[in-house]
């Protein structure tokens, strides 16, 4: 049976892909699931560049109405443990007056497009100032007319954009977007009890996540280009440079481990919540989160290499509050606001000056590996191929059906 289930996977691929090579990708938008339509509504040059679309504008209410709609990832904002407050955000609102809605909606790219999607495709606003988005959500939204260009005037910290993100292929001069943080995509575990099931409390390896005693105790995401970028690392492929049949090898040894068990779930950001309740022991996830679980959990790149990814703030179209937007990213983009995030967060800030900032806000933290990596931890990481609209169409899908969507 498990053969036939690859057989038929691997013949829907190549329908996809073929049909795909004569058709217009915005015709194949029937096909049906929320990854295959994200990916179908993209469209960008032939050397993967932006061909962005104006995005509608509404009348801009930010000098009338002090307030602010975004909406994020989880785990993304410094936090008072005791209070719950969230001490930059508070700063902000003390200096310009700006009550800020911060709502941890975004668990998955496409998840979260999904809830959106009809609004945006119909013109209609979605209410929201500003979203956070990984690099090639941000790509669609950008090439679909779905994010609005910003006012470089009214954020003067831009500049202090690190060189190396600075301008980006889906975003020449970010003229539509500005990185939040980027990380790694990785191996996060509870130490306790994987040395309890496999006598060790050090994940290194995907044999190590496969370990029989493991089955049915690990999570992986549902972001396609972390979980596949790993797996093919591990097969000895590169996912910064790989073809159909070594993805399609990728997709094989993920959906055996799926079949049989072995992994539990696939989820977005809700994973978090299954290493703290114990019931996952080891996981594919991402840094920041797993080190904000604490000490009673580890946190690795694989010795066959992670992924490295970016995450985005856009203002989305019809936004009501588009200057308070812009003048939060500035604020952000603070060396010292920004340190304080990394500190908390644990993520890689993408603004320069925040590492000797980090020397007054914790300077334990300024040479740690996971906010400020070094060449040789990012040498250890991968940046998922860049992938024109047929092909992640079709991955997309190949993905979906692999983990029984």
């Amino acid at each position: 049976m498990t053969e036939n289930r690859d057989l038929a996977a691997r013949e829907m691929f190549e329908l996809v892909r073929s049909s795909l090579s004569r058709r217009r990708i915005l015709q194949a938008a029937g096909l049906g699931s929320v990854a295959v339509v994200a990916a179908a509504c993209g469209a960008s040059g032939d050397d993967g560049s932006s061909t962005a679309s104006a995005a509608p504008s509404a009348e801009d209410l930010s000098d009338a109405e002090k307030t602010l709609l975004w909406s994020t990832w989880p785990g993304y904002m410094d936090t008072d443990e005791k209070s719950g407050s969230r001490p930059t955000l508070d700063a902000f609102t003390k200096q310009t007056g700006i009550n800020v809605t911060y709502t941890e909606d975004v668990n998955d790219n496409n998840e979260f497009y999904a809830k959106v999607r009809t609004q945006l495709e119909q013109g209609q606003p979605i209410d929201r100032d500003l979203v956070v988005l990984t690099d090639w959500m941000a790509a669609l939204w950008i090439n679909s007319g779905f994010a609005q260009k910003l006012d470089k005037s009214i954020m003067p910290n831009a500049a202090n954009v690190i060189p190396k993100l600075a301008s980006v292929a889906f975003d020449p001069g970010r003229e539509y977007t500005l990185p939040w943080q980027s990380g790694f995509g990785l191996f996060g575990w509870n130490k306790a009890k994987l040395k309890e099931l496999i006598g060790t409390d050090t994940l290194t390896s995907v044999d190590q996540l496969f370990n029989p005693a493991l089955k049915g105790r690990v999570t992986v995401l549902s972001e396609m280009r972390d979980t596949m970028g790993i797996i093919m690392a591990w097969q000895g492929n590169d996912p910064s440079n790989f073809t159909e049949d070594q993805f399609m090898q990728g997709i094989d040894a993920l959906r055996a481990q799926i079949d049989n068990g072995h992994i539990r779930s696939v989820e977005g950001n809700s994973y978090m919540g299954d290493m703290q309740s114990g019931n996952v022991v080891a996981v594919i996830g991402w840094s920041g989160d797993v080190i904000q679980l604490g000490s009673d959990f580890g946190v690795a790149l694989p010795e066959s290499g992670g992924t490295l990814w970016t995450d985005n703030m856009l203002i989305p179209p019809l936004a009501e509050h588009k200057k308070n937007a812009e003048l939060i990213m500035n604020h952000y983009y603070d060396p010292e606001v920004a340190a304080k995030v990394a500190a908390y967060v644990q993520y890689i800030t993408p603004v320069q000056g925040a590492q000797e900032a980090m020397k007054t806000v914790d300077p334990a933290l300024v040479d740690n590996e996971w906010i400020f990596p070094t060449a040789q931890t990012l040498d250890r990481s991968y940046v998922f191929m860049e992938l024109t609209a047929e092909q992640d169409l079709a991955y997309q899908r190949a993905f979906q059906k692999a983990i029984g969507n």
